[in-house]
């Protein structure tokens, strides 16, 4: 097993801004599986969805996973929403769920600095019914292939990322 964390949950819970918080505080690098794929295809998440739809986009993140097996260790990856469903995802490192409830993550795009940008970086929360189905559809799933579960609703983020370094060192 490699020593890579890696965060998944529903999109908006804030895989990234643990990840970012986290590696600032403890000195790790991360890295973001969304950005990866952008970077491999040279365009951005919501393009690929408009242009190629969401069955390349998934591709792509399979790409993603094949390279982060075979060239990152000790590395917290920050996983967009649907990662989860990579081929061998275990491979990659320990598996973080990141969970809260579909109306504190709705509740937490809509009340950030940038609603707008927050919401529109995510292609699938674009209409309110089908995101919450989603999240259903996803929810057990989610806590199926999680190694472990941070439940981040009222928690600080210092207490998230201690969380999160307690189940790396284990």
């Amino acid at each position: 097993m490699k020593k890579n964390i890696l965060l998944i949950g529903f999109m908006g819970v804030g895989k990234g801004t643990v990840a970012r918080a986290f590696a600032k505080r403890y000195g790790v690098f991360n890295i973001d599986t969304d950005d990866l794929v952008e970077s491999y295809a040279n365009k951005e998440v919501k393009k690929i969805f408009a242009k190629k739809g969401e069955e390349h986009f998934r591709k792509l993140e399979q790409s993603v996973a094949k390279w982060l097996r075979k060239s990152v260790n000790g590395t917290l990856i920050s996983c967009g929403g649907g990662f989860y469903k990579v081929d061998k995802l275990d491979e990659i490192g320990t598996v973080v769920l990141l969970d809260a409830s579909f109306e504190w993550i709705h509740s937490r795009l809509k009340n950030a600095k940038n609603p707008e940008e927050k919401l529109a970086k995510r292609p699938l929360f674009g209409n309110i019914n089908k995101a919450q189905t989603l999240y259903n559809e996803r929810k057990k799933a989610y806590n199926e292939i999680a190694d472990a579960i941070i439940k981040v609703e009222g928690k600080s983020m210092d207490e998230i990322c201690e969380e999160v370094e307690r189940i790396a060192n284990t």
